[in-house]
């Protein structure tokens, strides 16, 4: 903050009569001002060294500013420094005079054992004169009050000066391609016109407009024009911008500083989302990571998603994404229906590429067909060992139609049979099977069938058991009378279970028998039985049952 300077007389005897008056004065100013810093050059002058015995030194006890042209200013500063052994708090600043203005630190600022602080004071002479002044600095050592001595010389200002509203532009960041622009004004500070005959610019991306030369200003009459930084690549930039006058600082330069950065770009990880097949019902899900891989910040101002079965969720916008920022969310497919889809991610944004479309794609399928077993457990029973015993199942499809594709078992003694391999099987049909037991030892045997299919559960599996039995330890010896027909080639012979009478008859032989004798010899122990022959003419004529013998006992082993 800069108070206008007040006129001040320069006589010295003036100064000390009325010195208390200053001095109060500038107790009131300086609280509320004190820590601002102003314009003008910045040196150190050390002339004497002074340091208190509570620990903080001062390297200066007067300050002398040389001459400062009435209207301009300049600033020194000086070091405190705590060389004691506890923290010392600098509380306040007060100058007599108006003059001279505190320019740092911002009080009160405390400082721990050996550190330092800078203590900035400007002269401002607003006349011609010599100025006087003492700075009193409070603080809570043991001598809490130290003064120091501040003297300059205004002199007057013949010729007109051009003065900046700043010493300097800075841009700071500006994407490439845009353009960023200040506002200077010039002021005519001194006591004549001012004659600007030529205004320059230097610096890649520099320029100058709003101002046209040869320009006059009359005493302290301003003008305002714009300077704009257009970077055409990445990277800092400087310049400066020059006036040339007959101003008494005839070349006048304010540096201009910016940077250039890249604009935004979204960039997509994966550039496209492929699903694949997804049953009808069912979804899959993808994740998207967005990222700026731009130098400046850029703003998605939307995000839809096209394409029947896909949806988009987990991003929110507007959403501003910083340089290097990455966000992620998901998409989502779900197949209402078989068949492929396809769509697009959207996102709209300020980026350098405004639209980003990410394509993506799937195949809705029809939902797999189940594959049933009836029953479940097939069970054969009882198997004389050397021989076979067999039972029947189905394969039944449901849901869709089933390609049954193989059917095995695990143990060698089973077979399953019956299947013509590949089948397929609509919706609702069966198919029937056989399964086979032919034990080669005694005791039960169990065995895992599996059924391979297109089926959701690609193999359906079944159980089946049987139980070998010894073969039988007893025979029957069997003889008849001839028959009397004529042309006789041979005889069949039967044989039935008995219990209370003879069951249904089942033929024994393999082969024609041509004589009158046959033996069995594939009974059961404890079983009993019925038998029956028949004649078969040369004309493979067969004769009903005859010589029916009941009850033939087998013992029990």
């Amino acid at each position: 903050m800069r108070h206008p300077p007040r006129r001040e007389n320069s006589e010295r005897g003036l100064r000390t009569s009325v010195g208390l008056l200053f001095l109060l004065l500038g107790l009131t100013f300086f609280v509320g001002c004190q820590g601002l810093s102003a314009g003008g050059s910045s040196q150190q002058t050390s002339t004497s060294s002074k340091s208190t015995s509570n620990g903080l030194a001062f390297g200066v006890s007067s300050i002398d500013f040389g001459s400062v042209p009435a209207g301009s200013n300049r600033t020194k500063t000086f070091t405190a420094t705590n060389s004691g052994s506890a923290s010392i708090t600098i509380s306040s600043a007060a100058i007599s005079s108006q003059t001279f203005l505190l320019t740092s630190p911002t009080l009160p600022v405390t400082l721990a054992a050996g550190q330092n602080t800078t203590i900035g004071v400007e002269f401002a002479p607003n006349a011609a004169g010599t100025f006087d002044a003492t700075l009193a600095v409070t603080s809570d050592a043991s001598n809490p009050v130290t003064d120091f001595s501040l003297t300059g010389t205004g002199t007057a200002v013949a010729d007109g000066q051009l003065t900046p509203n700043s010493t300097s532009e800075a841009f700071g960041s500006v994407t490439v391609g845009a353009q960023q622009s200040q506002t200077v004004t010039l002021t005519n500070t001194g006591a004549s016109s001012v004659d600007i005959s030529q205004t320059a610019v230097s610096g890649s991306g520099f320029s100058i407009s709003g101002i046209t030369t040869p320009l006059t200003l009359t005493a302290g009459q301003t003008t305002t024009f714009s300077v704009t930084f257009t970077p055409a690549s990445a990277g800092s930039a400087s310049g400066s911008l020059t006036l040339t006058s007959n101003a008494s600082d005839p070349t006048l330069a304010i540096p201009l500083s910016g940077t250039g950065v890249t604009p935004g770009t979204l960039g997509s990880n994966p550039t496209s989302l492929s699903f694949g097949s997804v049953t009808v019902g069912d979804n899959q899900s993808l994740t998207v990571t967005l990222t700026n891989t731009g130098g400046s910040n850029l703003t998605i101002s939307q995000a839809a998603v096209s394409g029947s079965g896909f949806n988009l969720s987990g991003i929110t916008t507007p959403l501003t994404l910083t340089a290097g920022q990455t966000t992620t969310f998901g998409v989502t497919f779900t197949p209402a229906s078989a068949g492929s889809a396809s769509g697009s991610l959207t996102l709209t944004s300020n980026a350098s590429n405004p639209t980003l479309a990410i394509p993506a794609s799937g195949t809705g399928t029809a939902a797999a067909g189940q594959l049933t077993v009836t029953p479940t457990t097939l069970a054969i029973g009882s198997v004389v060992v050397g021989t076979s015993g067999t039972v029947s199942g189905s394969v039944t499809a449901s849901g869709a139609s089933v390609t049954l594709t193989a059917a095995s078992s695990n143990n060698s003694l089973f077979s399953v049979s019956g299947l013509s391999l590949p089948v397929t099987l609509p919706a609702g049909q069966s198919a029937a099977f056989t399964v086979t037991f032919t034990p080669q030892t005694t005791g039960a045997a169990t065995a895992t069938l599996s059924f391979t299919s297109n089926a959701q559960t690609s193999t359906t599996t079944a159980t089946s058991t049987g139980t070998g039995t010894a073969a039988p330890t007893y025979s029957v010896n069997l003889s008849w009378t001839a028959s009397t027909s004529p042309d006789i080639s041979g005889y069949n012979i039967y044989r039935a279970v008995y219990t209370t009478a003879c069951g249904s008859f089942s033929q024994i032989n393999t082969a024609l028998n041509t004589s009158t004798l046959y033996t069995d010899s594939v009974v059961t122990d404890g079983t009993s039985y019925c038998y029956a022959t028949t004649a078969v003419n040369s004309s493979n004529e067969e004769s009903g049952y005859s010589n029916i013998v009941s009850n033939v006992q087998i013992p029990a082993p």
